[in-house]
């Protein structure tokens, strides 16, 4: 699953990252790395871009930018 697929409200783990460049250095230093959990929170109303909240931040970022992010499901938070 990549990041722009995940549904608000849904939680999910970076497992990693397709991304290269300027952009891969910019997701890696707002936190998204692997092992990292993330939540959709928001959506704008046309659909993009979406708010993530991130180790303890909210970001927003296009859909352009979160389909390089991969995502595995987060088990422990589906437990709870």
């Amino acid at each position: 699953m990549k990041l722009n697929e995940l549904r608000v409200g849904g939680k999910a783990v970076v497992e990693g990252l397709q991304t290269e460049g300027p952009m891969r250095r910019r997701l890696q230093d707002i936190g998204i790395v692997e092992g990292t959990e993330i939540e959709c929170v928001g959506r704008s109303p046309g659909g993009d871009p979406a708010a993530y909240f991130i180790k303890g931040a909210v970001i927003a970022l296009r859909d352009e930018d979160s389909r390089g992010v991969l995502l595995k499901e987060d088990t422990e938070v589906k437990n709870e």
